[in-house]
């Protein structure tokens, strides 16, 4: 998987973290979205579905390839009424970006 610099630092700094209940990240949509790009991820396709009366986005998704290493990362989004942050459900050549402390079951 590529390194993606954008997200562990969007980590660091307490900007996204992992929500075991939802299996996806809180995050901000668009900071998730620039550290994406910030990493080589040029977009490709920005959805966003608006049902709610304030006009806010309910949710949403973006694609992108990084044309340099052929890699692609997507990324899915559901706000909730209220909420500050959304969960973020990021995926990256196939591979979901899970939590980072989580060991993998060994084959």
């Amino acid at each position: 998987m590529q390194v993606i610099t954008g997200l562990n630092l969007l980590r660091e700094q307490g900007k996204m973290t992992w929500n075991e209940r939802e299996r996806g990240w809180f995050a901000t949509p668009d900071e998730v979205l620039n550290a994406l790009s910030g990493d080589g991820f040029e977009e490709r396709g920005r959805e966003s579905t608006t049902s709610r009366p304030d006009g806010r986005p309910a949710g949403g998704l973006w694609q992108g390839v990084n044309t340099r290493t052929g890699t692609v990362a997507s990324a899915i989004w559901v706000n909730g009424p209220g909420w500050q942050q959304a969960v973020v459900f990021i995926d990256i050549d196939g591979e979901s970006l899970g939590d980072p402390d989580a060991q993998k079951p060994r084959a």
